[in-house]
């Protein structure tokens, strides 16, 4: 699956605000967006001034974009999980985030296992955590209420998941998942509803994308 690998700074610019994709270093001051807030590229700080007067297809794509490079997956997995979130009852928008957010990155970031989803699907690709018990090295796999994570225990001699639990409980946690730092496990309650999720995604532009 093709990712986006370029510098990540660039996309919060070309979005023309904080995604937050870089962790902690996104709050210093030597995030690039408090620098260079304006459009990477030879025309970024002209291009700054076009983004009043962008068309509803702009804007449209713009959402869906900010939505898939927020979560790194491919245009074709969000085809995907778009055509999922169609076939389940309510909305389609809510059920498109609520599908992101089970991903098994995100929920390890939401545990507060992870400073960043780069981070989270780094230490998932590289085989750190079980699901039921079961090495998972996919991180696109949807977690269920049912489902417990889990760091490996081969993983945890390790010097970086030594010092996790004391990282981990000055993070943030969501409200729909609960972790046991002593174990280094944890699940998520329920489905996350629209006020737990990111304020900054607009998922009825994204579903008027997809419906054109």
């Amino acid at each position: 699956m093709s990712r986006y690998r370029e510098a990540k700074c660039k996309v919060c610019r070309r979005e023309g605000e904080k995604l937050f994709l870089k962790g902690e270093r996104c709050f210093t001051e030597k995030c690039a967006f408090e620098r260079r807030s304006y459009p990477p590229g030879q025309h970024g700080k002209s291009a700054q001034y076009r983004r009043n007067r962008e068309s509803d297809f702009s804007r449209q794509l713009r959402a869906k974009q900010k939505a898939r490079r927020i979560y790194d997956i491919s245009e074709r997995q969000f085809r995907r999980y778009y055509a999922t979130a169609q076939q389940r009852r309510g909305l389609t928008g809510l059920n498109l985030l609520q599908i992101l957010e089970t991903r098994l990155d995100n929920v390890v970031y939401r545990m507060g296992f992870a400073s960043s989803r780069a981070q989270a699907r780094m230490m998932v690709t590289h085989g750190h955590f079980n699901v039921n018990n079961r090495r998972t090295d996919v991180p696109s796999v949807i977690i269920k209420t049912t489902d417990n994570i889990s760091v490996r225990e081969g993983s945890r001699k390790r010097t970086f998941f030594k010092n996790l639990p004391k990282e981990a409980e000055n993070r943030t946690t969501a409200e729909w998942v609960n972790r046991d730092l002593e174990t280094l496990s944890g699940s998520i309650v329920r489905l996350p509803e629209r006020s737990e999720i990111d304020g900054n995604l607009n998922e009825q532009l994204i579903v008027e994308y997809y419906s054109r």
